[in-house]
């Protein structure tokens, strides 16, 4: 059985992740829209699913925290895009993802 801290571990989790097919790395950009590092496609909240995420807590420093969002567009890319807690957190990830909530496109566990 894997200890429960490596299983849990961010390079792990991004894994497992890129082996189940979310292998594009997302960013909010400056028009507050999501998109791929690339910026070739564009997403608006309502064409954005999250799918899971997961918390992650430093071992040190338990304000060194982040969370891993996996998502699904609606064109069909799988991806993902993390962000920090408190004072290093980007602010335009946080509000593009409170928008995906507002509509109730968020985690639902009955899908899995």
């Amino acid at each position: 059985m894997q200890d429960k801290v490596e299983e849990r571990s961010l390079v792990n989790v991004l894994n497992r992740l890129r082996k189940d097919g979310y292998k594009y790395d997302f960013k909010v950009g400056q028009d507050g829209r999501l998109c791929t590092m690339e910026e070739k496609e564009q997403f608006n909240p309502d064409q954005v699913r999250i799918v899971d995420h997961y918390r992650f807590e430093g071992e040190s420093d338990p304000d060194d925290m982040s969370i891993l969002y996996a998502l699904e567009t609606s064109t069909g890319l799988k991806g993902t895009i993390s962000n920090s807690y408190g004072p290093y957190a980007d602010e335009n990830v946080d509000t593009f993802l409170k928008q995906v909530e507002d509509l109730g496109k968020n985690l639902d566990k009955n899908d899995k």
